[in-house]
């Protein structure tokens, strides 16, 4: 044989051996999430809502413009994206809370299709009109010396600049045509979406002190969705009287634990916003920092958030997969959250879940080069399935265990999973990350965004 015939036949023998190792790339079905969407709600009062289109995006059946505006002023609060290349509207909304203190807000008014990021002072302009026009059709003022009332948010394509006078003359009957029902509140998150498969709409009834209140949320995101806040989307409101000291402190606490614990495919948005309006329109104490029912409110906000920011992770790009990433035993919040926040942004990680793949050793690598100072040998990692059956351990105290790998085929097709770490520190404190897997369909939906 010779030399020519020897490298055919060692290619053709070594092509024999790696086809069959490719074939796990198999496409996998999407989860139907249609059974996320509500068929009704209990809205707060006060509140008016309507989603219309004005022709930001093309399609003429797509909604694109997001009204909620309140019969009486509220109170208001705000975290934003720690991207450097912070959006126009995110600027607008920053200074308006700082002008007016959080105090005697109109409402919000919000765009999808185009995010108005990276405008220039054009953009800031656009901004401004979009906050100015809500106020005028909803106070039937000008811009009141300046002092603007609505907070504003745009997503979509960055770097391209808004239709504003499509917005500006569609705000008109966007108030005309907004309501208090549970359609309203539906075509509502509908307007804020852009790639998400289904919109995102939260209520529920609380008590508090005795009295009843509700509370509604909206939330918009699919991909680029790794907040820090400090293109996600998310507001919610209350019937609640509320200071704006109150809210404020609340919803940092709240998106800490939420939004801020969420990840699809580990890029900031120059978008990314969580707002919240308390209105007082259902009466009762005024709750302040420190007052009896502020801790209360806390707690059912905080809960509230997690669920609205879960259906997030779950609409994720392409995503087949809802993962709960625990981090137990850990010397306090921060760091349990940063090995969490590590596990959850690694492409390997995610990779190995869409392809139903159980190596652990990826989720060891990760906690490895998470900055947190970690001991090898009290570190315990388990797969916990969804359905409350027991756990199966990877490893334990720093030593593999002998896994049942059909087992572990078996939890990794469900659709839902929780990967549990325990660090061994003796420190006690733990944090939850949700993420999702990385599929085939999330290079594809982002290769060709624009189009």
């Amino acid at each position: 044989m010779d030399i020519k015939m020897a490298k055919k036949s060692i290619l053709g023998n070594l092509r024999a051996v790696v086809a069959p190792a490719r074939q796990y790339s198999t496409k996998r079905t999407v989860p139907d999430k249609t059974r996320f969407i509500p068929t009704s709600g209990t809205y707060p009062k006060g509140f008016i809502v309507s989603g219309t289109h004005v022709g930001v995006k093309k399609d003429p059946n797509a909604l694109d413009l997001a009204l909620i505006f309140s019969e009486r002023p509220c109170s208001a609060a705000a975290v934003f994206t720690q991207n450097v290349f912070k959006a126009a509207p995110v600027q607008v909304s920053q200074i308006i809370l700082k002008e007016t203190s959080g105090s005697g807000i109109t409402g919000i008014i919000a765009n999808s299709g185009c995010a108005n990021a990276v405008t220039g002072e054009g953009g800031m302009e656009d901004a401004w009109s979009m906050s100015a026009a809500l106020d005028q059709s909803v106070l039937g003022t000008e811009t009141r010396a300046n002092i603007y009332k609505t907070l504003v948010m745009s997503t979509g394509v960055i770097g391209q600049r808004l239709p504003i006078e499509k917005i500006v003359n569609g705000v008109p009957n966007g108030v005309a045509v907004g309501g208090k029902d549970h359609e309203s509140w539906m075509n509502t998150a509908k307007a804020i979406c852009t790639t998400d498969t289904f919109p995102k709409l939260m209520s529920r009834e609380f008590t508090l002190n005795g009295q009843s209140y509700r509370v509604a949320g909206l939330a918009k995101g699919a991909g680029m969705i790794h907040p820090n806040m400090a293109t996600l989307l998310g507001y919610f409101v209350t019937d609640a009287p509320v200071t704006p000291n109150a809210l404020s402190s609340i919803l940092k606490y709240a998106v800490e634990r939420s939004f801020n614990s969420i990840s699809v495919d580990g890029d900031m948005s120059t978008n990314d916003t969580i707002a919240a309006l308390a209105n007082g329109a259902a009466g009762g104490a005024l709750i302040d920092v420190g007052t009896e029912g502020y801790e209360v409110l806390k707690s059912e906000i905080t809960a509230f958030s997690e669920n609205l920011a879960q259906l997030v992770v779950r609409d994720g790009e392409g995503a087949t997969k809802f993962v709960t990433i625990n981090v137990e035993d850990a010397e306090s919040f921060d760091e349990a959250k940063k090995v969490a926040s590590t596990i959850a942004t690694s492409s390997l990680v995610k990779t190995a879940l869409y392809g139903e793949d159980a190596n652990w050793g990826r989720i060891t690598c990760a906690i490895g080069y998470s900055g947190v100072n970690v001991n090898p040998l009290k570190t315990s990692v388990s797969f916990v399935p969804a359905d409350g059956s027991e756990e199966l351990k990877l490893l334990v105290d720093g030593e593999p265990e002998d896994v049942d790998e059909e087992r572990a085929s078996q939890i990794l097709r469900n659709e839902d999973l929780i990967i549990r770490v325990r660090l061994g520190t003796g420190g006690g404190q733990s944090a939850r990350v949700w993420t999702c897997d990385l599929s085939h369909e999330y290079v594809t939906i982002n290769g060709d965004y624009r189009s």
